[in-house]
């Protein structure tokens, strides 16, 4: 006879833990929300007030709910939140990354002196931070709780922590990204939130490591396939270089402002050490995990060597770490400091190059898929991509060429390289995976709609980034043209209206990048919801289609 007898979930440990821990941490910030010394504290103080609420309420809707026959399979409902967030935080990046390339190219056109939220200098770190850490960090969240649990064949570990690994690194964004539009920043590169947002990133990223880990440990497959090793990486390099470099002593428990722990050029060594290594290790080794999963899976290949898959990892992390020092050229940082990270970014080119061979070769046998597939083929130019930035990046830090390319849109050109190009794409391919697999349905929507976002956002990039080489190649020998008397031939006025042509390119390839992300958008969304696009035919007249006598 069947048991109709409703049975309640629970919390469980986990839920439990994560409950208590919401509960103090809605009182800690009401005693902050009623000490506030300044309103921008008080302001983030309530929306952690509002998170932490609503986390107790859905664990209490989750505790009374009624208990699935089977939780033993892998967790996607996680992941399908991690993909819905990327789409979202994506377009919203490169949403704002196109105002801000209109502001260079048109600035009365898109200035509001009463609205100081809608300045460049406020708008560049809420694009920056949108589309490293919202978009790439959701790709990365989403695509490591689906390949850890594929490649160990153990289910997600943790039980309720995946969520609150994916809800508290979504808050952090939220908190990150109004902070920067009211003005609280530390003023640092890729790390501008403030101590109280520091600390609450630290604690969901151990979470994320504990439940990663866990994952491992308890594998049913003997063997650690490659791109869990990258993602490890990725989660544990981070850690430690978010904690070192946001070292801080806070004003007061109650305030916003903080100081750093770091002076003088001390402080930049260890900002620039983050910030090429937040490089190196987010954008970099997290996304060639992606790579090393999906572009197998996706071609029904093997991975083209497993040996230099390892080679390429070892070689890649140690050398990797070094090479923040040639940000600081021609500074105050000691001169041999300065060549450890120019020697260390020139080497750092062979087991780049030997990770893009690796993924480039995997489609030995399997190239005529590239006419047909175009999420494939997205895909592999994204590693392209990686392997012209990763030569372009030694390049630029060898002394000679970086007196010419420093502070300059030379530097612009390749980051956006590497980051529309590379992270770009792995990760537009890696969503276009995941959607039909997770939704359980045969096919994406519409592969016409791929090959429309790949060609428009591919020449929308083309136009970025060769209108920024131009441009930055430009900009430096203006600085450096001396006329016969020694005196500068140009000033920077004079160099900012040379570029102005350029910048209205670098806004029109922005532009498309933006539009081939919302016709990805569209395409997923139709895809989930399980629609099948029937292509409209034209009727042919079978009379007037008779051959003549």
């Amino acid at each position: 006879m069947k048991n109709n007898v409703h049975r309640e979930r629970g919390l469980g440990n986990d839920g439990a833990f994560i409950a208590a821990f919401l509960g103090l941490g809605t009182l800690f910030w009401l005693f902050v929300a009623g000490r506030a010394q300044d309103g921008m504290m008080a302001f983030h103080a309530y929306i952690f007030i509002f998170a932490f609420i609503t986390g107790l309420f859905s664990l209490l809707f989750y505790a009374t709910g009624e208990k699935p026959e089977n939780e033993t399979g892998y967790v996607t409902s996680v992941v399908k939140a991690g993909v819905f967030a990327s789409v979202f935080w994506g377009i919203a990046g490169f949403l704002v990354g196109v105002i801000i390339a209109f502001q260079l190219a048109f600035p009365d056109l898109l200035y509001f002196e009463n609205a100081p939220w809608t300045s460049f200098g406020r708008l560049r770190p809420l694009h920056t931070s949108a589309v490293i850490f919202a978009f790439g960090g959701n790709v990365l969240i989403a695509t490591s709780f689906y390949v850890v649990q594929r490649t160990c064949k153990a289910r997600l570990a943790g039980g309720l922590a995946p969520w609150f690994v994916f809800w508290g690194y979504n808050l952090f964004i939220v908190i990150a990204a109004t902070g920067y539009l009211i003005g609280v920043t530390q003023s640092k590169e890729y790390a501008e939130p403030e101590w109280y947002a520091d600390l609450w990133l630290t604690i969901v990223w151990v979470v994320y490591l504990f439940v990663f880990l866990g994952t491992i440990w308890r594998r049913k497959e003997p063997h650690i396939y490659v791109a869990n090793w990258f993602y490890l990486s990725f989660i544990v390099t981070i850690a430690m270089l978010h904690v070192v470099n946001n070292l801080a002593i806070p004003v007061s428990l109650a305030g916003s402002k903080s100081y750093s722990a770091f002076a003088g050029v001390q402080d930049a060594l260890t900002q620039w050490w983050y910030a090429h290594n937040a490089v190196g290790f987010f954008l970099t080794t997290g996304f060639l995990a992606i790579m090393y999963y999906f572009i197998p899976k996706k071609a029904e290949r093997p991975i083209y060597s497993y040996r230099l898959s390892i080679v390429h990892f070892w070689s890649l992390i140690f050398i990797y770490i070094w090479a923040g020092p040639h940000h600081l050229h021609y500074t105050a940082l000691p001169e041999w400091a300065q060549t450890l990270g120019m020697t260390f970014s020139i080497m750092l080119w062979m087991p780049s190059w030997g990770g893009m061979i690796n993924g480039l070769m995997t489609l030995s046998g399997a190239w005529d898929k590239l006419r047909t597939d175009p999420v494939l083929r997205m895909m592999v130019v994204s590693v392209a991509f990686y392997g012209m930035s990763t030569f372009e990046g030694p390049l630029m830090s060898v002394r000679k060429v970086n007196a010419l390319s420093h502070y300059t849109d030379w530097t612009i050109g390749h980051v956006h390289s590497g980051a529309l190009g590379w992270v770009g794409y792995i990760s537009f391919g890696a969503l276009y995976c995941l959607v039909p697999w997770l939704w359980k349905r045969k096919d994406l929507y519409s592969r016409g709609l791929v090959e429309w976002h790949f060609w428009i956002s591919t020449v929308g990039i083309l136009l970025y980034i060769a209108s920024m080489w131009v441009s930055g190649i430009m900009q430096g020998l203006m600085w450096r043209a001396y006329n016969e008397f020694g005196f500068l031939q140009h000033s920077f006025v004079e160099t900012v209206a040379a570029m102005h042509p350029y910048y209205i390119i670098r806004a029109t390839g922005g532009s498309l990048f933006l539009i081939g992300a919302l016709i990805m958008a569209y395409n997923l969304w139709r895809t989930a919801r399980g629609d099948v696009y029937t292509p409209k035919t034209k009727t042919i007249d079978t009379a007037s289609a008779v051959p003549a006598e």
